[in-house]
């Protein structure tokens, strides 16, 4: 153990700089990830009301659907590639690396098609209107052919990243979000393109994104890739496919919840003094700020997956308790300030993406008050579930990973409704949000006794 210190700086390096150095990139991605479509709605809701803040709510799982793809394959490839890599299989590796940029080209075209020639059945499937089905179908049709650039960008991103360039990750995800921030306002308001003009914008900052990544192809650290490594073998599809499944299937899961949620607000919202369009809108908007938070979480989350991962296996429990407690420390801190900007500033939260009349600003606060009560514990359940993966206890994690949304949240979504109407559903997150957690709690104290029981053993072996 003393010589794995020495080896490396995970082993001896003091917790709370380590989780800076290495969450800092991960945090910055996930939140340039997350300011594309929020850029979107706010210029879409100054410039287009609530029903175009409703529209992006609609077509949002068409997002979901290639990020999907994107981490499947991109996880995938880049995860198999850092396990090559260590087995000293540099041909191997690249070729991993060059069927996985094939794959996801094709991907990304196959899914435009479908998508493109299924999209007025999915749209009211995912929760469409009358009044807001054209600005989410004007929107969509566009926004789609931006899904090969989404995907290939972001799966380069991920083999960027394992082989050992976060920074230039990061810098490539910023660069498209600065693209995207510029051509927004000039598409909408200079030119008016209405929602033509956003998703036009969305698409050119992927595309910037993309030619950013593609520089890197010829500069990979490890390997070199020949024209040879780009055939389609599907073998190679199929260790990527099992590797990025996990990741995956949790976008999978946010696409379910999200076309569940569209329709119980639109059903739930024509009962009411709101109507269908609001709720639509308005939940739109506070989950576009709520995934802010979760990006944090995301990012923060990753970035303990190696100091976790190594100490753990060099069996430095303390070290690995010190980081689990200072990243869950971090998110409440983060959360509660968040929960404060929702309880005290809600009108100008809702007021950034678009005027709206009474009913539209009152569900607005009701959303991000009440919806949003738990936020500043709601990141514990993320954490838990990623230091159970770290430690490689995936099914613990996996399983956590579904308590929020699967296990407590959709029970809850459909039964408080019935009694309580459209309320009901906005209750059902912070309660979904705090069972989630006491479950998460009771998991990760198990897991610290067992490491405190290991640690025993450890001493009494050296004694």
């Amino acid at each position: 153990m003393e010589q794995t210190r020495q080896d490396n700086p995970l082993g001896y390096e003091k917790i709370s700089k380590l989780l800076f150095r290495f969450s800092l990139p991960s945090i910055v991605a996930m939140l340039v990830s997350s300011l594309y479509n929020i850029v979107d709605q706010i210029f879409i809701g100054q410039g287009l009301g609530y029903l175009g803040n409703g529209a992006t709510t609609v077509a949002f799982p068409f997002t979901t659907i290639g990020l999907a793809i994107a981490l499947l394959l991109g996880v995938g490839s880049a995860a198999n590639y850092s396990l090559l890599l260590g087995e000293g299989k540099q041909e191997e590796a690249a070729k991993t690396v060059g069927a996985g940029l094939t794959f996801m080209l094709v991907a990304g075209l196959i899914y435009l098609v479908l998508a493109e020639l299924l999209m007025p059945l999915l749209l009211p499937a995912f929760g469409a209107t009358a009044e807001n089905y054209q600005y989410a179908h004007d929107y969509s049709q566009i926004i789609l052919i931006g899904m090969p650039f989404l995907i290939l960008s972001n799966g380069l991103s991920q083999l960027a990243r394992a082989d050992g360039a976060p920074t230039f990750s990061m810098m490539s995800m910023i660069v498209g979000a600065i693209v995207n921030c510029i051509l927004d306002p000039l598409f909408i308001f200079v030119f008016h393109w209405g929602m033509a003009g956003a998703a036009w914008a969305t698409i050119i900052g992927q595309m910037a994104t993309l030619v950013v990544c593609l520089f890197y192809i010829p500069r990979f650290k490890q390997i070199h890739l020949e024209k040879h490594h780009y055939q389609m073998h599907f073998h190679y599809l199929k260790r990527i496919a099992a590797v990025g499944a996990a990741n995956s299937l949790n976008q999978v899961t946010i696409l379910f919840v999200q076309i569940v949620l569209n329709n119980l607000f639109k059903y739930y919202g024509a009962m009411s003094i709101y109507g269908a369009n609001i709720p639509i809108a308005a939940s739109g908007v506070a989950f576009k700020l709520n995934g802010l938070y979760i990006s944090a979480v995301v990012g923060l989350g990753q970035g303990t997956q190696p100091i976790i991962g190594f100490n753990y296996g060099a069996r430095q429990y303390d070290r690995v308790k010190r980081c689990v407690l200072l990243a869950m420390s971090s998110v409440v801190v983060l959360g509660t300030l968040v929960m404060l900007l929702f309880q005290f500033f809600p009108v100008q939260l809702i007021e950034l993406f678009g005027q709206g009349d009474e009913l539209y600003i009152q569900f607005g606060v009701l959303m991000l008050r009440v919806n949003m009560a738990c936020i500043c514990i709601q990141g514990i359940q993320g954490l838990s579930s990623n230091f159970f993966s770290a430690i490689g206890q995936a099914g613990k994690g996996a399983f956590l990973s579904m308590t929020r949304t699967i296990i407590f949240f959709m029970p809850l979504v459909f039964v408080l409704p019935l009694f309580l109407g459209i309320e009901g559903m906005l209750l059902s997150q912070p309660i979904a949000d705090f069972l989630s957690v006491v479950v998460s709690i009771f998991f990760i104290r198990r897991a610290f006794k067992k490491m405190d029981a290991k640690k025993q053993e450890i001493q009494k072996e050296l004694a």
